[in-house]
Order: structure tokens, then C-alpha cells, then sequence
């Protein structure tokens, strides 16, 4: 089944600098080609101050093209954000008073990295009443979810993903799951699971629907 998601303004979240792009940047790139006047708004935890936040800033240019991004990078300590619970919390918090979004895209809340984690426990405390969607990250751990919401990605746009992540995040380039046949072969399966030749792929926290029946003629 296909329903259609009016989304005139979008929030998305990360923990470090690259998460977004590597969890939902075909679904930005798409987004943002077909509706330029959508706003993005963006907050990542850690990296302000250093290189990354360089290429986080590169990466949303090159992802929302024409359209509008408010991205803010905050300084929390990568690696540890657990221990830092108060100061993520008020961040969030911070972040929410500055948009009204349709969507709200982040980590989702079985990620086995502790910051990916605790970020995606916290979102729904703050964006209570919004459409949140968890990406997911390939990594060493056997974390993948199984999702339940897909966002078609025509192979043009999960090309353009790719080359995105690898000409944007020079400083993650020399690990070894930061290449081309990971981010194409998650898609690709995501793709298979949705009939289409590429997809990214979501887990909805909470979905509300409103069933319409036929009126029957008398």
C-alpha cells in the first residue's frame, strides 16, 4: 500500500555529522528536487568546530539544493552523549521551539550505537504529536531494524546519494564500511522489499489512520 505525505516542512536530527545523509540523504535529495519551497530544518549533536561540521555543512547544501535548510551543529562530546542526557535533552528541546514541521527524521530507537540511541529515545519526548520516522545505519553491529515505512529512490537519485556521501565526508572515507556497494546494496534490498530498484527504509514510531468508507447509494 502507497499513501501519499504532504510535507511542506521537515525536521531531521542527527548524532554525529553524516548520519543524516547516510540514513535518509536519498530521501532529502528527492524531497527537496521535487518541492523547493519545502524548509529542512537540521540539528546534529556533535562536531561544531571542526572539520566535520565543514562537511556536514557541504553535504546539506549539496542535498537540499534550491531549497531552504536551517542546520545547527552543537559541540556535545562524540561517543558519549549518554552521559551528557541533560544537555542532549535540552537541545532537542531547543530545537523543537524553532519549527513546526510535518516530519520529523532521526535515529531510530533499537540503534546500537549509544548515541544514535539515546538521541532517538528523546525525539518523541519533544516532537510528541509529529510523524517520526528512525533511519538506519549499516555498521559492524547486527542492528538493522526491519522497517515499516520505504521511500522509493529511482537509481538516479541513489547515485547521486553515493557520490554525495564520498565527495562531502573526506574524513570517513577510509573506513571500511564507507563505500559505494554498502550504501547501494542497502538501498538495493530496501528496493526489493518495496518493488522498486532502490529504497530507503524507516521504522514509523507511531502512524494515526483515518478510515474513510464508501457510502453505499440507497
Amino acid at each position: 500500500m502507497t499513501l501519499a505525505l504532504d510535507v511542506s516542512s521537515v525536521a531531521v536530527v542527527g548524532a554525529h555529522c553524516d548520519d543524516i545523509a547516510i540514513g535518509a540523504g536519498a530521501t532529502l535529495l528527492q524531497l527537496t528536487r521535487d518541492n523547493p519551497d519545502v524548509v529542512v530544518h537540521a540539528l546534529v549533536l556533535t562536531g561544531a568546530g571542526t572539520e566535520r561540521e565543514i562537511e556536514e555543512k557541504n553535504a546539506f547544501a549539496a542535498m537540499c539544493g534550491p531549497a531552504e535548510f536551517r542546520l545547527t551543529v552543537a559541540d556535545l562530546p562524540d561517543g558519549n552523549l549518554p552521559r551528557h542526557w541533560g544537555r542532549v535533552k535540552d537541545r532537542v528541546a531547543e530545537f523543537r521551539r524553532t519549527c513546526e514541521p510535518d516530519l520529523v527524521i532521526g535515529p531510530q530507537r533499537r540503534d546500537a550505537h549509544q548515541d544514535h540511541r539515546l538521541l532517538a529515545e528523546v525525539m518523541p519526548t519533544e516532537f510528541r504529536a509529529h510523524p517520526y520516522w528512525g533511519y538506519e545505519i549499516l555498521k559492524w553491529e547486527t542492528d538493522l531494524p526491519t522497517p515499516n515505512t520505504f521511500v522509493p529512490v529511482p537509481p538516479d537519485i541513489a547515485q547521486a546519494k553515493q557520490v554525495l556521501l564520498h565527495d562531502n565526508y573526506p574524513s570517513q572515507t577510509d573506513k571500511f564500511w564507507f563505500d559505494e556497494e554498502a550504501f547501494l546494496g542497502l538501498m538495493r534490498i530496501r528496493g526489493v522489499q518495496c518493488r522498486s530498484s532502490y529504497a530507503e527504509a524507516f521504522v514509523a514510531d507511531k502512524i494515526t489512520t483515518e478510515i474513510r468508507g464508501r457510502r453505499c447509494a440507497s
